[in-house]
Protein backbone atom coordinates (compact mmCIF):
# COMPACT_ATOMS: atom_id res chain seq x y z
CA UNK A 1 0.00 0.00 0.00
CA UNK A 2 1.22 3.49 -0.86
CA UNK A 3 1.44 6.11 1.88
CA UNK A 4 -0.10 9.45 0.97
CA UNK A 5 -0.27 12.90 2.55
CA UNK A 6 -3.18 15.37 2.53
CA UNK A 7 -3.45 17.38 -0.67
CA UNK A 8 -2.04 14.68 -2.95
CA UNK A 9 -3.65 14.45 -6.40
CA UNK A 10 -4.06 10.76 -7.24
CA UNK A 11 -2.79 9.56 -10.58
CA UNK A 12 -5.34 7.62 -12.66
CA UNK A 13 -2.85 4.73 -12.68
CA UNK A 14 -3.39 4.03 -8.96
CA UNK A 15 -7.18 3.81 -9.19
CA UNK A 16 -8.76 0.34 -9.03
CA UNK A 17 -9.74 -1.36 -12.25
CA UNK A 18 -12.79 -3.59 -12.54
CA UNK A 19 -13.90 -6.11 -15.13
CA UNK A 20 -17.31 -4.44 -15.19
CA UNK A 21 -16.97 -0.91 -16.62
CA UNK A 22 -20.48 -0.01 -15.43
CA UNK A 23 -19.47 -0.36 -11.76
CA UNK A 24 -18.97 3.16 -10.37
CA UNK A 25 -15.78 4.07 -8.55
CA UNK A 26 -16.47 4.30 -4.80
CA UNK A 27 -14.47 6.87 -2.83
CA UNK A 28 -14.10 6.15 0.86
CA UNK A 29 -12.76 8.16 3.80
CA UNK A 30 -9.87 10.48 3.10
CA UNK A 31 -10.64 11.18 -0.56
CA UNK A 32 -12.41 14.07 -2.27
CA UNK A 33 -13.57 14.36 -5.88
CA UNK A 34 -13.31 17.71 -7.64
CA UNK A 35 -14.66 18.52 -11.09
CA UNK A 36 -14.14 17.10 -13.61
CA UNK A 37 -12.12 14.02 -12.64
CA UNK A 38 -9.55 14.97 -10.01
CA UNK A 39 -9.29 12.97 -6.78
CA UNK A 40 -7.46 14.63 -3.89
CA UNK A 41 -6.46 13.12 -0.54
CA UNK A 42 -7.68 14.79 2.66
CA UNK A 43 -5.98 12.47 5.18
CA UNK A 44 -2.54 10.98 5.71
CA UNK A 45 -2.19 7.21 5.71
CA UNK A 46 -2.01 4.06 3.57
CA UNK A 47 -3.97 4.17 0.30
CA UNK A 48 -6.18 1.05 0.19
CA UNK A 49 -7.87 -0.48 -2.85
CA UNK A 50 -10.62 -3.08 -3.20
CA UNK A 51 -10.84 -4.09 -6.86
CA UNK A 52 -13.84 -6.35 -6.22
CA UNK A 53 -15.93 -3.40 -5.03
CA UNK A 54 -14.10 -0.88 -7.24
CA UNK A 55 -13.39 1.12 -4.09
CA UNK A 56 -10.48 3.21 -2.86
CA UNK A 57 -9.92 4.88 0.51
CA UNK A 58 -7.27 5.97 3.01
CA UNK A 59 -6.84 3.87 6.14
CA UNK A 60 -6.67 6.19 9.10
CA UNK A 61 -7.12 5.37 12.77
CA UNK A 62 -8.43 8.79 13.65
CA UNK A 63 -10.74 8.02 16.59
CA UNK A 64 -13.41 10.39 15.24
CA UNK A 65 -15.80 8.51 13.00
CA UNK A 66 -17.33 10.30 10.01
CA UNK A 67 -20.51 8.79 8.55
CA UNK A 68 -20.19 7.34 5.05
CA UNK A 69 -23.07 5.96 2.94
CA UNK A 70 -23.42 2.14 3.20
CA UNK A 71 -21.44 1.89 6.45
CA UNK A 72 -22.80 -0.65 8.92
CA UNK A 73 -22.93 0.95 12.36
CA UNK A 74 -24.02 0.45 15.94
CA UNK A 75 -26.32 3.20 17.17
CA UNK A 76 -28.23 3.96 20.36
CA UNK A 77 -31.75 5.36 20.34
CA UNK A 78 -31.79 8.73 22.13
CA UNK A 79 -35.43 9.68 21.67
CA UNK A 80 -38.35 9.36 19.26
CA UNK A 81 -40.33 12.01 17.38
CA UNK A 82 -43.39 11.78 15.12
CA UNK A 83 -41.64 10.00 12.25
CA UNK A 84 -38.12 9.22 13.39
CA UNK A 85 -35.97 7.63 16.03
CA UNK A 86 -33.11 10.02 16.82
CA UNK A 87 -29.99 7.91 17.29
CA UNK A 88 -26.52 8.51 18.66
CA UNK A 89 -23.70 7.15 16.49
CA UNK A 90 -20.77 8.69 18.40
CA UNK A 91 -20.58 11.23 21.23
CA UNK A 92 -19.36 13.98 18.85
CA UNK A 93 -21.75 13.34 15.92
CA UNK A 94 -25.19 14.96 15.64
CA UNK A 95 -28.04 12.49 16.07
CA UNK A 96 -28.83 10.37 13.01
CA UNK A 97 -32.41 9.93 11.81
CA UNK A 98 -33.91 6.45 11.64
CA UNK A 99 -37.40 6.48 10.07
CA UNK A 100 -39.99 4.51 12.04
CA UNK A 101 -40.78 2.54 8.88
CA UNK A 102 -37.15 1.71 7.99
CA UNK A 103 -37.54 -1.85 9.29
CA UNK A 104 -38.53 -5.06 7.53
CA UNK A 105 -42.34 -5.29 7.13
CA UNK A 106 -42.86 -2.20 9.31
CA UNK A 107 -46.13 -0.29 9.08
CA UNK A 108 -47.53 2.48 11.25
CA UNK A 109 -49.24 -0.20 13.33
CA UNK A 110 -46.41 -2.77 13.44
CA UNK A 111 -43.30 -0.56 13.60
CA UNK A 112 -40.85 -1.34 16.43
CA UNK A 113 -41.47 0.47 19.71
CA UNK A 114 -37.85 1.26 20.54
CA UNK A 115 -37.15 2.84 23.89
CA UNK A 116 -34.42 5.33 24.78
CA UNK A 117 -31.15 3.42 25.18
CA UNK A 118 -32.07 0.63 22.72
CA UNK A 119 -29.09 -0.61 20.69
CA UNK A 120 -29.57 -1.06 16.95
CA UNK A 121 -27.53 -2.35 14.04
CA UNK A 122 -28.11 -0.17 11.00
CA UNK A 123 -26.68 1.02 7.70
CA UNK A 124 -25.95 4.63 6.76
CA UNK A 125 -28.33 5.61 3.98
CA UNK A 126 -27.27 9.21 3.40
CA UNK A 127 -24.53 11.34 4.95
CA UNK A 128 -23.67 14.95 4.24
CA UNK A 129 -22.04 17.90 5.98
CA UNK A 130 -25.11 19.95 5.15
CA UNK A 131 -27.89 17.68 6.41
CA UNK A 132 -28.63 15.12 9.09
CA UNK A 133 -27.39 11.58 8.58
CA UNK A 134 -30.15 9.08 7.80
CA UNK A 135 -29.82 5.41 8.68
CA UNK A 136 -31.94 2.35 7.97
CA UNK A 137 -32.48 -1.14 9.37
CA UNK A 138 -33.39 -2.75 6.06
CA UNK A 139 -32.08 -3.03 2.53
CA UNK A 140 -34.08 -0.43 0.54
CA UNK A 141 -33.86 -2.63 -2.57
CA UNK A 142 -35.24 -5.80 -1.00
CA UNK A 143 -37.05 -4.61 2.12
CA UNK A 144 -35.22 -7.30 4.11
CA UNK A 145 -33.47 -6.68 7.42
CA UNK A 146 -30.32 -8.66 6.50
CA UNK A 147 -29.30 -8.91 10.15
CA UNK A 148 -30.06 -5.29 11.01
CA UNK A 149 -32.44 -4.12 13.71
CA UNK A 150 -32.53 -4.04 17.51
CA UNK A 151 -29.74 -5.92 19.30
CA UNK A 152 -30.95 -7.38 22.58
CA UNK A 153 -28.66 -8.53 25.38
CA UNK A 154 -24.94 -8.99 24.88
CA UNK A 155 -22.20 -6.40 25.43
CA UNK A 156 -20.56 -3.68 23.35
CA UNK A 157 -16.77 -3.37 23.16
CA UNK A 158 -14.86 -0.37 21.84
CA UNK A 159 -12.49 -1.09 18.94
CA UNK A 160 -10.51 1.14 16.59
CA UNK A 161 -11.97 2.22 13.26
CA UNK A 162 -9.21 0.28 11.53
CA UNK A 163 -10.10 -2.95 13.33
CA UNK A 164 -13.78 -2.42 12.53
CA UNK A 165 -12.95 -2.13 8.85
CA UNK A 166 -10.82 -5.30 8.98
CA UNK A 167 -13.58 -7.28 10.69
CA UNK A 168 -16.08 -6.19 8.05
CA UNK A 169 -13.95 -7.47 5.18
CA UNK A 170 -15.48 -10.47 3.35
CA UNK A 171 -12.32 -12.48 4.02
CA UNK A 172 -11.16 -11.61 7.54
CA UNK A 173 -8.14 -13.93 7.46
CA UNK A 174 -6.81 -13.20 3.96
CA UNK A 175 -7.69 -9.49 3.67
CA UNK A 176 -7.93 -8.29 7.26
CA UNK A 177 -5.33 -10.58 8.84
CA UNK A 178 -7.75 -11.27 11.69
CA UNK A 179 -8.47 -14.83 12.91
CA UNK A 180 -9.57 -14.39 16.54
CA UNK A 181 -13.29 -14.76 15.85
CA UNK A 182 -12.70 -17.73 13.58
CA UNK A 183 -10.51 -19.43 16.22
CA UNK A 184 -12.96 -18.82 19.07
CA UNK A 185 -15.89 -20.03 16.95
CA UNK A 186 -14.31 -23.49 16.91
CA UNK A 187 -14.90 -23.70 20.68
CA UNK A 188 -17.73 -21.29 21.50
CA UNK A 189 -21.07 -20.28 19.99
CA UNK A 190 -21.61 -16.52 19.80
CA UNK A 191 -23.10 -13.70 17.75
CA UNK A 192 -21.34 -10.49 16.73
CA UNK A 193 -22.25 -7.24 15.00
CA UNK A 194 -19.43 -4.95 13.89
CA UNK A 195 -20.01 -1.21 13.65
CA UNK A 196 -17.82 0.80 11.29
CA UNK A 197 -18.07 3.54 13.91
CA UNK A 198 -15.84 1.59 16.30
CA UNK A 199 -18.15 -0.78 18.17
CA UNK A 200 -18.31 -4.56 18.49
CA UNK A 201 -21.50 -6.14 19.87
CA UNK A 202 -21.04 -9.66 21.24
CA UNK A 203 -23.61 -12.09 22.61
CA UNK A 204 -22.56 -15.53 23.83
CA UNK A 205 -23.99 -18.14 26.20
CA UNK A 206 -22.84 -16.31 29.32
CA UNK A 207 -20.98 -13.24 30.54
CA UNK A 208 -17.60 -15.04 30.73
CA UNK A 209 -17.88 -16.29 27.16
CA UNK A 210 -18.98 -12.86 25.93
CA UNK A 211 -15.99 -11.23 27.65
CA UNK A 212 -13.58 -13.71 26.08
CA UNK A 213 -14.74 -12.79 22.57
CA UNK A 214 -14.65 -9.05 23.22
CA UNK A 215 -11.28 -9.11 24.98
CA UNK A 216 -9.72 -11.23 22.22
CA UNK A 217 -10.63 -8.65 19.59
CA UNK A 218 -9.61 -5.70 21.76
CA UNK A 219 -6.22 -7.20 22.64
CA UNK A 220 -5.59 -8.06 18.99
CA UNK A 221 -6.48 -4.51 18.07
CA UNK A 222 -4.40 -2.73 20.71
CA UNK A 223 -1.42 -5.06 20.42
CA UNK A 224 -1.34 -5.20 16.62
CA UNK A 225 -1.12 -8.99 16.89
CA UNK A 226 -0.25 -11.06 13.85
CA UNK A 227 -2.10 -14.29 13.07
CA UNK A 228 0.10 -16.63 15.13
CA UNK A 229 -0.06 -14.28 18.12
CA UNK A 230 -3.85 -14.16 17.80
CA UNK A 231 -4.05 -17.95 17.94
CA UNK A 232 -1.94 -18.03 21.12
CA UNK A 233 -4.11 -15.32 22.66
CA UNK A 234 -7.29 -17.29 21.97
CA UNK A 235 -5.86 -20.46 23.54
CA UNK A 236 -4.86 -18.50 26.65
CA UNK A 237 -8.25 -16.84 27.03
CA UNK A 238 -10.19 -20.07 26.48
CA UNK A 239 -8.15 -21.83 29.15
CA UNK A 240 -9.50 -19.31 31.63
CA UNK A 241 -13.11 -20.41 31.14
Amino acid sequence: MDLVMPGTVLSPSVLPTTSNPSTPLKLGPGLCHTHPSTIITTLAGPLCIDTRKNAIWIENNNPRYTSQPNDLILATVHHSSADYFHCSITPHNPHALLPHLAFESATKKTRPQLQSGALIYARVLTASKHSETEITCMNPSTGKSEGMGELKGGMVFDISLGMARRLLMPKQREEGRVVVLEEIAEQLAFEVAVGRNGGLWVKAEGVKETLVVGRAVQETDKGGLVIEEQKKLVKRLLRGL
